[in-house]
């Protein structure tokens, strides 16, 4: 969940280093660190800090640097402190390294190095790394295959830049099971943990995959695979301009300008995938792999946070449309279950970032079992969707808060795309059916620009100035609102720390109803559906026992404006697509919260944007 940066080149290094780093932040701000180096006067700059980059600038010294690696650190092993904050280095200080990921063999390595005489500054995983490669230098005196060899050694996960003061002139990088990119300009290279690191200089890029080592200096890069040192040729890829649109624009946060994005990020999941007479679905990836969709009997559906809870809602509507059975389990329980499922079954995996460690490590199970195996990911190019056999880009733009909003949205719509694809295709809906709902998905990115209106967000923005100072929230829905609730209490606590727990209505009495009084207030999610007379006798329970409630119903539903003390109203629309509408004022809601709670909104504590470690 670091992110990691080097660059050589013909620029001067360390503002690309710092640049990068403000980019690359939201996976993890912990501490950061630089190093830079200047190889025709062997000038150092190092430096490391537990603030953030903005208040780091200030110490950095201008100057000329060739070459720079820097860090910033979502804590794995060992607390936050300098010591702990990466580049981490050996004995010599010659060799210096930066690291995303877990070594989890470290311990054993550890007490090797230190039987050989070696001596650790740092609680950190990482510092075996280049403790090693030094080791092996004294055996090996060939710089790469040293590295290469102590590579060999490690267990676990990791994307690495490295350094040796002795070859000034180059960087090496290297992967496994941590996201690794080869960005290439007319006048260097860098390497980072995200496609979002890249400058507008960088016109094309490489993906590293799995036991991958990049040797850069200023003018040329070699790839071979560690494994087998042979040489790989990788296919380069060019950049499209959107990626660099980073900007906050009006907006005081990242995350209130991604929310108003929603209907955007909605329309843009649409566009060029339903026929101009709103009567067939076009997508590519799905066409293609029609005669292997129709053997499938089962699907299932994983992710991690937000995604899971898209992958439920998506359990929900595919076996509502299409009659097929199917799980949506989560990506860090799935990896490590016995995989039992048989060959006419479509695993499905969502992940915005598309490099999410646990979603991974399941689809290469996945592909290991031969299963048939598609992705629904935000970045292109990323790691999910160059593993999955097909897939669909929800190209809901750049989300730079760390709490998803816009991508969730998103990915709803995707999987509304592929529930109706599926059930148009096995029979369980006619044409007409089809371009019923096809007629009203259309319609939703208008829909939601009226739930986010100016009108509309005052009012969720006074609720939240009334109910901030609760300590404890219960969210309730029911069927396709389910994994609204869970949606809605994670973002609330995500940014705002304040506890909240997501749960079926129904389930309510089974436990939860213990905790109502007046200081526990409920949000409810009650549209007028097939199951909002059930929902409301939960709501009724509620005010027995002098619950508040904060109902989210559909427009001209009077009645219930009655029976609580506050309710929030949106548009109206097919019962399977009304959650893509109700989970946007949740999200301006927890937005609002911790804006009046003082949070750090754009990067809450102890939390980083992409999960690339276990």
């Amino acid at each position: 969940m670091c992110g990691i940066i080097g660059y050589v080149g013909k620029r001067s290094a360390l503002p690309i280093v710092v640049k990068v780093l403000e980019k690359m932040e939201y996976r993890g701000y912990d501490s950061l660190g630089i190093l830079a180096f200047n190889k025709s006067n062997n000038l150092l700059f190092f430096k490391k800090s537990t603030s953030r980059i903005k208040d780091f600038k200030s110490q950095i010294t201008t100057g000329y640097y060739n070459l720079a690696l820097g860090h910033t650190r979502w804590a794995t092993h060992g607390g936050i402190s300098i010591k702990n904050a990466h580049p981490q280095f050996d004995c010599s200080k010659n060799i210096f390294i930066v690291h995303n990921g877990i070594i989890e063999n470290f311990e054993e390595l550890k007490k090797f190095l230190i039987a050989r005489g070696h001596k650790f500054n740092s609680q950190t995983d990482t510092e075996v790394i280049p403790h090693l490669i030094e080791e092996n230098l004294k055996k090996e005196k060939n710089y790469q295959k040293a590295v290469i060899k102590s590579l060999k050694f490690l267990k676990g996960s990791f994307a690495l830049v490295i350094f040796n003061k002795n070859e000034p002139a180059k960087l090496i990088g290297a992967k496994f099971s941590s996201p690794l990119i080869l960005g290439i300009s007319k006048d260097g290279f860098v390497l980072a943990s995200d496609i979002l690191a890249m400058d507008k200089n960088i016109n094309k890029v490489v993906y590293l995959d799995d036991g991958e080592l990049v040797e850069i200096d200023n003018s040329n890069f070699k790839i071979i695979n560690f494994k087998n040192n042979q040489k790989v040729a990788k296919s380069l890829i060019n950049l499209k301009p959107e990626i660099f649109g980073k900007t906050k624009n009006s907006y005081e946060h990242f995350m209130l300008k991604e929310i108003k994005e929603e209907a955007k990020a909605v329309e843009n999941t649409l566009r060029g995938r339903i026929s101009p007479s709103k009567d067939q679905i076009k997508i590519r990836g799905l066409e293609a792999n029609k005669n292997n969709l129709k053997k499938i009997n089962k699907i299932i559906i994983t992710g991690c946070g937000s995604a899971y809870y898209a992958a439920l809602f998506g359990k929900y509507l595919i076996e509502d449309l299409c009659g097929i059975e199917t799980e949506a389990l989560v990506a860090s329980e799935l990896r490590y279950k016995k995989f039992i499922y048989s060959q006419n079954t479509l695993l499905i995996a969502i992940s915005q970032s598309g490099e999410t460690a646990d979603t991974l490590e399941v689809l290469k199970i996945a592909k290991k079992n031969k299963i048939l195996t598609m992705g629904i990911v935000n970045v292109v190019g990323s790691a999910i969707s160059r593993l999955v056999d097909f897939g669909i880009y929800t190209y809901a733009g750049s989300e730079y808060a760390v709490a998803s909003t816009k991508a969730f949205s998103s990915q709803l719509v995707a999987l509304a795309l592929v529930a109706l694809y599926l059930a148009k295709e096995n029979k369980k809906i006619s044409q007409k059916e089809l371009k019923n709902y096809l007629q009203e998905l259309v319609k939703i990115p208008s829909y939601l620009n009226k739930t986010l209106s100016h009108s509309q967000e005052e009012k969720i923005k006074t609720l939240a100035k009334k109910y901030n100072h609760y300590k404890n929230f219960l969210y309730l829905g029911r069927k396709f609102n389910y994994p609204i609730a869970l949606e809605g209490a994670l973002k609330l606590k995500e940014i705002s720390y304040i506890h909240a727990e997501g749960y079926p209505a129904g389930e309510m009495k089974h436990g939860p109803i213990a905790l109502i009084d007046k200081d526990f207030p409920a949000v409810i999610i009650a549209p007028k559906d097939d199951l909002y007379e059930k929902t409301i006798s939960n709501l009724e329970e509620i005010k027995a026992r002098h619950g508040k409630i904060i109902a989210l119903t559909t427009n001209g539903n009077k009645d219930l404006a009655k029976k609580v003390e506050e309710i929030i109203y949106v548009p109206k629309t097919l019962e399977i697509f009304q959650p893509i509408l109700l989970v946007a004022p949740l999200h301006l809601f927890a937005y609002y919260c911790a804006k009046f709670l003082k949070k750090d909104i754009d990067r809450p504590r102890n939390l980083a944007k992409s999960v690339t470690v276990e």
